[in-house]
C-alpha cells in the first residue's frame, strides 16, 4: 500500500470514529450546562472535526465542587502509596493507547505525527516519573535547637488546581501539570486549549475506563479562554492555576484571580536566541538551528526564533540554512516523512502571515521554502527566514510562534549578549562554541532561565523549567514542582520544659 494511501485510510478512520466531546466532571461525561458546542477544526483540511461542548461558569463551578469533595474526601485520605499507584495505572494506560493518542494529536494539531508519537510516548513517563519523584524526593527537613526542641518540615497538598494548558504542544504539556498534581495529592480541574480538544478528552476516556480514579478527582472542563478559563481562574475554591501560554493572557489571569489570592505558576512567552561563534562546530550548530526553529511548525515557546552568527561565518552559514530550508519536507502531518505542517488554526496562520509581511516592510528579505500546491486548503506557512534583521524590528522583539528565524550578525561576545537581551523575553537560550570558557560566560550572562551550550532542546525532567522576564514566575519540573503543588508545614516541637514567659501569673 502506498504512503499516500496509508495517509488517506488513517485519516478517514479518524473522521469516522472521532465523536463530539463532552465535559469530563466528577466521573461522568456531560453536555455543557448551556447544551452550547464549539467547532474544532482540522488544521490540515480546515474541515470541521467535530463539534466541542463549551463549558461556562456553571459548569466549572460544578467541576471545582467535585473536586473540592474529592480531595476533602476519599482522595484526600489515600496513603501515599495508594496514591502513587493510580499514578502509575495512569502512565500505564497511556501507554496502551500511544498510537492512537499520537494520530490524535496530529489530526487535530497539524503536528507530524513523527514528532507526536515522540511526545505521547514521554507522556506516560510524565507519570512514571512524578510517582518516583514524590515517593524519594518529596521529603522534609529537621531542625534541632540544643536539647529543646525539635522542628521539622513536612509538604502537604494544596487544595484544587486548575490546569490551563496550550494547543502547541496538548498532550505532553497537559500530563505535564496533571502528573505532579496529582502525584502530591492535589484534585484537577483541566482546561484545554479550545484549538486542540481530541487528547485531553481522550485522556479522560482511558482514566475514566481502565484507571478507576475516585470520582472528582480529574475533570476536563472544556471551553473559551474568555468563559471557561475566566471563571476557573476566578473561583475562590480553586488554590492553584498553572497556566502555559502567551505572556498577555498570563498576565490577565494574574489579575483575574488576585483576590482569592491564588499561587500561579506561569510558563509563556519565548523569543530565544541561538548564537554562534566562529569556532562552532556549523554543522551540528546547522542542525541544532533548524530544528530548534522549523520542528514543532515553529509553535514552541523555546524556539531559537533570533540567530545571531558571528560575522566571520555568517556567509557560509546562512548559504548551508538557505539550503537546508528549500530541503525541508512541508506536507499531511499524518505523512511520517513529513517535517513541518500546518499551522494549528486560521487565526494564528494570518497571525504569522502578518509578521512575514511586517518583516519586508521593516526592511528584511525574506527566504522561504516551498508549500505544494496541493495543500492550499491547509494552514500552511513555509519555513522562513528573515535577513538583514535588526534588534529594533517587531519580527525581533516580538514572539511570532512560527516557523521563522529571525537572522542576525554580530561582532564580538560583549555586542552579542547585549542583543541576546534586547527583548522582553527571557526563556530559552542556546550557544555555540569550542570554547566552552566562553560557552559558560555567554550562557551565564544571558537573561534566560533555561541555557544549553553546544545541545538543542534536550530537557532533563529533574530539571527546572521556566523563564526569566515576561516568560513566566516559577519552576515546574523535578522537585522545584513541590515548591508550587505542596504547602511547606512546619512542626515545631518542645523537647523539655522550656522557660515561658509568665504574663499575669
Amino acid at each position: 500500500m502506498s504512503r499516500v494511501n496509508v495517509e488517506h485510510d488513517l485519516r478517514q478512520t479518524l473522521q469516522t470514529s472521532t465523536k463530539d466531546i463532552k465535559l469530563y466532571i466528577d466521573g461522568k461525561f456531560v453536555d455543557a450546562e448551556s447544551k452550547e458546542q464549539f467547532e474544532n477544526l482540522e488544521p490540515f483540511t480546515n474541515e470541521k472535526i467535530n463539534a466541542v461542548a463549551s463549558g461556562q461558569k456553571e459548569d466549572v463551578n460544578k467541576a471545582v465542587l467535585a473536586a473540592r469533595k474529592a480531595f476533602k474526601g476519599e482522595w484526600g485520605s489515600l496513603k501515599l502509596q495508594k496514591r502513587l499507584d493510580y499514578v502509575y495505572r495512569i502512565a500505564d494506560a497511556i501507554d496502551r493507547h500511544v498510537d492512537e493518542l499520537a494520530s490524535l494529536e496530529s489530526y487535530d494539531t497539524g503536528l507530524p505525527i513523527f514528532l507526536t508519537k515522540k511526545m505521547v510516548s514521554r507522556a506516560s513517563r510524565n507519570f512514571r516519573f512524578y510517582a518516583e519523584m514524590v515517593s524519594a524526593r518529596m521529603v522534609g527537613d529537621a531542625y534541632r535547637v540544643d536539647d529543646d526542641f525539635l522542628n521539622y518540615t513536612i509538604h502537604k497538598p494544596v487544595g484544587v488546581a486548575g490546569l490551563i494548558t496550550p494547543w502547541n504542544a496538548p498532550f505532553m504539556l497537559e500530563t505535564w501539570k496533571i502528573a505532579p498534581a496529582l502525584a502530591t495529592g492535589n484534585t484537577v480541574v483541566l482546561k484545554p486549549a479550545e484549538w486542540s480538544p481530541l487528547t485531553a478528552d481522550k485522556l479522560a476516556q482511558i482514566i475514566d475506563e481502565e484507571v478507576g480514579l475516585p470520582e472528582g478527582v480529574f475533570n476536563v472542563v472544556h471551553g473559551f479562554g474568555e468563559t471557561a478559563g475566566a471563571s476557573l481562574v476566578a473561583h475562590e475554591d480553586v488554590e492553584l492555576i498553572s497556566f502555559t501560554g502567551e505572556t498577555s493572557t498570563g498576565s490577565e489571569i494574574m489579575k483575574n484571580g488576585a483576590d482569592s489570592l491564588k499561587r500561579f505558576s506561569m510558563e509563556l512567552g519565548g523569543k530565544s536566541p541561538i548564537i554562534i561563534f566562529d569556532d562552532a562546530d556549523l554543522e551540528r550548530a546547522l542542525d541544532a538551528c533548524t530544528w530548534g526553529i522549523f520542528s514543532f511548525n515553529g509553535e514552541r515557546c523555546t524556539a531559537n526564533s533570533r540567530l545571531y552568527v558571528h560575522e566571520n561565518i555568517a556567509e557560509e552559514f546562512i548559504d548551508s540554512l538557505k539550503e537546508r530550508v528549500s530541503k525541508i519536507k512541508v506536507g499531511d502531518p499524518l505523512d511520517e516523512e513529513t517535517q513541518v505542517g500546518p499551522l494549528i488554526h486560521n487565526d494564528h496562520y494570518e497571525k504569522v502571515n502578518s509578521y512575514i509581511e511586517l518583516a519586508e516592510k521593516e526592511g528584511c528579505r525574506v527566504f522561504q521554502g516551498k508549500v505544494p500546491e496541493e495543500y492550499s486548503r491547509g494552514h500552511f506557512i513555509p519555513p522562513t527566514i528573515l535577513l538583514n534583521a535588526d534588534n529594533s524590528m517587531k519580527v525581533v522583539q516580538e514572539e511570532i510562534f512560527g516557523p521563522v528565524l529571525t537572522v542576525m550578525t554580530f561582532r564580538d561576545e560583549e555586542e552579542v549578549i547585549e542583543k541576546a537581551n534586547d527583548v522582553r523575553y527571557g526563556l530559552a537560550g542556546y550557544v555555540w562554541t569550542k570554547d566552552l570558557q566562553r560557552g559558560h560566560r555567554v550562557a551565564q550572562a544571558v537573561d534566560a532561565g533555561m541555557l544549553w551550550i553546544n545541545s538543542q532542546n534536550v530537557r532533563d525532567l529533574r530539571t527546572p523549567f521556566g523563564g526569566a522576564k515576561h516568560s513566566g514566575i516559577g519552576r515546574e519540573g523535578g522537585y522545584y514542582a513541590f515548591e508550587f503543588f505542596t504547602e511547606t508545614q512546619v512542626i515545631h516541637v518542645a523537647l523539655g520544659e522550656h522557660p515561658i514567659p509568665q504574663f499575669g501569673k
